[in-house]
């Protein structure tokens, strides 16, 4: 294992991976290499080509196996074992990690949601009156959360500039990305019955990294009053790797001072905020280092929030947090607020500039978070090329 590597023992990421000439499996990810659960622990569920099987145990059996991972790559009496199932990365092809039940997205940092509403709302409150009372956010389309890699097509719909009469269908002109995290349900619940805050780590397994492409003109024309349908539904990519809970244990922090202070059914028992960087690049240009720690409402809320009303979880169900904006210019998660709508372009290195993104354009996000004893945990990437609508 590389020296320094974000991908060490102390974070054992899950994916899914299809070997040369092989069947999918799942495996984790150690330094340059994925080590083959099925090969290396002689359990059927590894040799599924999601992660779903497994997720389903729940929390208990999660450690376990984390810990006899632990255990064979670092006993040196069980190194043999463990290398005859070791494939090195480059020669494998990596696929979506899980089966995606239900996907509902979040709107969860202040800094982002107060960017948008001096945008699109110059005269009044920048935030809605709800917004500081609970998490907002809408349920998403399962079926195109697609794997890191995958191209995203330039989605046509029905968009009406101001300055327009009526309403035409086309090729969205303003595409934009939303840099978010990603957190993914392992044990599901029963109908009727909330999960509180504290069932947070019961529930959720782990954590990806999202990019929630978004068509700022079909989604401005078509939103009110329902809010977001076809202007979100085209593509939500997610990185291939799923970093366990357990891997963010030193990244936790506390969430930031909420006031008024939540609902008793939103309080948190313990703190869920989470410290981790992501880095947003355009054409292999970094524009943005959106911090997660200040985002106002944590995940274990938003679960919270998510099944008040009796709405059960299910395994593989995935939810976002939303942009993630920090305070200053060079750390907001999308090109609507680095731009300003289009007013302050962004000047690229290569002499180009960009208000929303062009056909060919490539779009990675990275993340990393505090690992124990100095070191760090690396998320991944995950990343996209827009590709023009068909014609």
């Amino acid at each position: 294992m590389p020296a320094g590597s974000g991908f060490g023992v102390e974070n054992l990421p899950y994916g899914v991976f299809r070997p040369t000439g092989a069947r999918p499996r799942v495996g984790v990810r150690i330094g340059d290499h994925v080590l083959d659960l099925a090969a290396a622990l002689d359990d059927p569920v590894f040799a599924e080509p999601s992660l779903n099987g497994f997720l389903a145990r729940g929390s208990t059996e999660w450690r376990r196996v984390r810990d006899e991972i632990v255990a064979l790559l670092t006993d040196p009496a069980r190194a043999a074992e463990g290398a005859t199932a070791l494939h090195p990365l480059a020669d494998v092809t990596l696929l979506l990690p899980f089966e995606v039940a239900d996907y509902v997205d979040f709107y969860a940092s202040e800094h982002h949601a107060t960017n948008l509403g001096r945008l699109f709302r110059p005269d009044s409150a920048a935030l809605l009156p709800n917004w500081k009372h609970l998490p907002v956010g809408y349920h998403g389309r399962a079926g195109t959360v697609v794997a890191s890699g995958t191209p995203v097509v330039r989605p046509a719909g029905q968009r009406k500039a101001p300055s327009d009469e009526s309403p035409v269908f086309g090729p969205s002109v303003r595409l934009d990305i939303e840099a978010e995290l990603g957190f993914v349900v392992g044990a599901g619940s029963a109908a009727g019955e909330p999960v509180g805050t504290a069932g947070f780590a019961q529930h959720v397994f782990g954590v990806c990294i999202v990019n929630d492409w978004s068509a700022r003109d079909i989604q401005a024309w078509e939103y009110v009053p329902l809010g977001p349908l076809l202007g979100k539904s085209f593509a939500t990519s997610i990185s291939p790797w799923i970093v366990p809970l357990d891997a963010l244990a030193a990244a936790r922090v506390a969430t930031p001072p909420q006031s008024p202070e939540p609902l008793p059914h939103l309080r948190e028992v313990t703190d869920w905020g989470l410290d981790i960087e992501l880095a947003v690049e355009l054409n292999g240009e970094t524009v943005s280092r959106p911090p997660y720690a200040p985002m106002y409402w944590s995940p274990a809320q938003m679960l919270a929030h998510m099944t008040s009303n009796g709405a059960r979880l299910r395994t593989g169900d995935l939810f976002a947090s939303g942009t993630i904006s920090g305070p200053e210019r060079d750390q907001r998660g999308s090109l609507i607020e680095l731009t300003w709508n289009g007013a302050e372009p962004l000047q690229l290195a290569d002499g180009s500039e960009r208000t929303f993104l062009a056909d060919g354009d490539v779009v990675t996000i990275r993340a990393t978070a505090p690992g124990p004893n100095g070191t760090r945990i690396d998320l991944g990437e995950v990343t996209g090329r827009v590709a023009p609508t068909p014609t």
